[in-house]
Parts: C-alpha cells; sequence; structure tokens
C-alpha cells in the first residue's frame, strides 16, 4: 500500500452514505478522515431528544429494508424497535388510508368489495407514453382519488401542476388489492430505539471526524492529503455552478409542542388540500414509547430550493439529468481523485437502504482501488 499520503480515504458528508464508508474503511484498516460542514454529524438523519422526546429533525425517517447485509450493518450500531408506518392523509377535515387499498377504495368510492374495485380499475383510460403525472395518475387510481389524494400533495411537493410533472414522479405510489396498510412491505423495519444520531455516533467511533469544516473552501487541498476522495455533496457546487445550477426541492421545518398526551392518531398525516400549506403533520411521539403529559408535532413544508439551503429532492427531468451528466464529466476531469456518491453525488433519491447499500458496494470498489 503506497503511504506517500497522510490519508487513504477521505470521506466529505457524515451522513449515512458518508458514515457507512468511514466505517468499512476503517474496519478494512485504511486511514480515513470524515470532514461535514454542519456541526453535527447524521446528515438529514439527525434527530435530538426535545422536552424528553427523540424528534427527527428533518422529517421523519423509518428505517425498513429487505437486504439481510443491510439490516445486520446496521444492527452492528443500533438496536431498532418494532414500529410500523401506517401513515393518514388528511383531505378537508376527513382521514384517509395510506398506502391505497381496498379500504381507500371504499372510503372515495364506496366500493363493498376487491371484486368492484378490480372492475372500476379496468375501466379507467391508459395513460400514452410519456403522458403526465396527472394522466398516469388517473388511470391508476380514478379522477376523484387523484383529486382527493394527489393532486394538492404533489403540487405543494413540487411546485409546479400536475399536468406539468412527469409519470415517473407517480410510478411508484404503492397500490393495493387488499386492507393491508402496513406502508412498506420489506422484511425489517423499524426506528432506532436511541435514534439515528447515537447510531451514527457508534458508526464513527475511533474514526477521525472534523465538523464545521466547508471542504468545498478548498478541495484541492484535500484531494492531495488522501488517495482518495468521497464527496457526497452535489457536483454543481463541487464545481462552482459553473454550468449552472441543479434543481431540488428544498423543505424546512416548524416544530410545535402541545400540552396534550396525544395529538393525532398516528406518526404522519398528509396533508393533500391544496389550502393547508404544509404537506405532512408529523407527531415523534409515535415513533417510541413515551409516558408523557405533551407531545411534539412538526409541519413540513416544500419550498423552491436557493443556493445556500439544503437540497432534498432532485428534480430529475430530462434537463437536470442532462446538466448532471455534465457535471460528472466536468468533476473527472476537474478532480480524478474525487468520487461522487450519496443522494446529492448522484442526484437521485436513495431511501436509507439503499443509501447504505450502494455505499457498500462503491467502497468495494474503492478498496480495490486502493490496494492495487
Amino acid at each position: 500500500m503506497n503511504t506517500a499520503r497522510e490519508y487513504d480515504l477521505i470521506v466529505v458528508g457524515a451522513g449515512l452514505t458518508g458514515c457507512t464508508i468511514a466505517r468499512l474503511a476503517a474496519d478494512s484498516g485504511l486511514r480515513c478522515l470524515m470532514l461535514e460542514r454542519r456541526r453535527s454529524i447524521g446528515g438529514n438523519c439527525r434527530d435530538e431528544v426535545r422536552e424528553g422526546i427523540n424528534v427527527h429533525l428533518y422529517g421523519p425517517h423509518i428505517f425498513h429494508t429487505s437486504s439481510e447485509d443491510v439490516w445486520r450493518f446496521v444492527n452492528r450500531f443500533a438496536s431498532f424497535n418494532d414500529f410500523v408506518y401506517h401513515p393518514l392523509a388528511r383531505y378537508e377535515g376527513r382521514l384517509y388510508t395510506l398506502p391505497f387499498n381496498l379500504t381507500t377504495f371504499s372510503q372515495i368510492y364506496g366500493h363493498r368489495s376487491r371484486q368492484e374495485t378490480e372492475e372500476f380499475l379496468a375501466r379507467l383510460p391508459h395513460s400514452p407514453a410519456g403522458c403526465s403525472l396527472e394522466q398516469k395518475a388517473i388511470s391508476m387510481v380514478g379522477s376523484e382519488m387523484y383529486k382527493i389524494l394527489i393532486k394538492g400533495y404533489t403540487e405543494k411537493q413540487w411546485g409546479r401542476p400536475c399536468r406539468l410533472l412527469p409519470a415517473f414522479i407517480i410510478e411508484r405510489m404503492t397500490l393495493r388489492l387488499d386492507h393491508d396498510d402496513n406502508y412498506f412491505t420489506d422484511s425489517y423495519q423499524g426506528i432506532p430505539v436511541e435514534g439515528y444520531t447515537a447510531m451514527m455516533m457508534r458508526m464513527t467511533e475511533g474514526i477521525e471526524v472534523r465538523t464545521s469544516v466547508e471542504f468545498l473552501d478548498n478541495p484541492g487541498y484535500w484531494a492531495k492529503r488522501a488517495r482518495s476522495v468521497v464527496y457526497t455533496g452535489p457536483a454543481d457546487e463541487l464545481c462552482g455552478y459553473i454550468l449552472g445550477y441543479l434543481e431540488y426541492r428544498s423543505l424546512y421545518w416548524r416544530h410545535y409542542l402541545h400540552e396534550v398526551p396525544v395529538y393525532q392518531s398516528t406518526a404522519v398525516v398528509n396533508e393533500t388540500s391544496a389550502t393547508v400549506p404544509y404537506t405532512r403533520s408529523i407527531e415523534h411521539k409515535h415513533f417510541s414509547t413515551y409516558d408523557l403529559p405533551l407531545t411534539i408535532v412538526s409541519h413540513e413544508y416544500p419550498q423552491r430550493w436557493q443556493r445556500g439551503e439544503d437540497a432534498y429532492y432532485p428534480i430529475a427531468d430530462k434537463r437536470n439529468i442532462s446538466l448532471y451528466e455534465k457535471y460528472v464529466d466536468l468533476c473527472r476531469n476537474r478532480y480524478p481523485d474525487i468520487i461522487l456518491a450519496g443522494r446529492l453525488g448522484c442526484y437521485r433519491y436513495l431511501d436509507m437502504d439503499k443509501a447504505i447499500s450502494e455505499a457498500m458496494k462503491l467502497f468495494n470498489l474503492i478498496l480495490k482501488k486502493i490496494r492495487s
């Protein structure tokens, strides 16, 4: 192994992708340094205890996976409870079951049997190739369910009319012909008993971690100190936005203390009416067991991303994908030892288990390169 440089690997960003790669690097005997621009590690999974309640600061994070490798990995660093995700949707004061199942079709269309729902779905118009999200949604669940449960929520989430959004956004929507309201179908599901921040603190034990460090102030300096650098931030930011900005949706939250034992009947309620400015109401007590006379509820507000704000959801349309690919080429030329990774680095939405799984695969490639 070449020991000319101070580190074998520098990992930029201490979210799930960064922490996973750093842990695997340390386990493999590599000299690893983590850099994080925020004051604490954890990325958007970070949580903290407020008034005795563990609050998910950046929206609800329910870990779910069908990968035994991923499940074994995270259980090295946390014990998980048996939380099951049963969200509801609220429209004009009425609650509806999610994900869309026979109960939902009964609530909206009055269906009394699976056969009635199947016949209804068979009569819906087919969506043409290249159709909009609106056309695709109506072809999947009908115009009334689209109006009540999809249109307002989606337009708030993405800041655009559904008729102008691509269909692929809605194609991952869960639709069931039974009464199962467990949102996820994965083999394993739960939330770390002590929280995600504690889990990732354990993941990084024994690893040199520097917080409040802005890698982009001098990426060349850091790149010279390691054989490889994994960068989990946005590609356009790494290149100084020289080709223009990639588009994202951003989010912010308002947290409220309520002096009642329980505020709503489930952890997450999607607010699907366009007249309600936020998209989700999150009551954190439901994620674990608390015997407290008060509760904390967060409202989640989507907003247009602007430079200097946290980027959450990539707007992965043709224009942005094309621009991202140009940035990938530019990064390779400018920084041949920097590897783009994670949700922001790859400009893709990733569930937590997928972020860990892809980090594992990437690390195996990095290890071969370093040891060659």
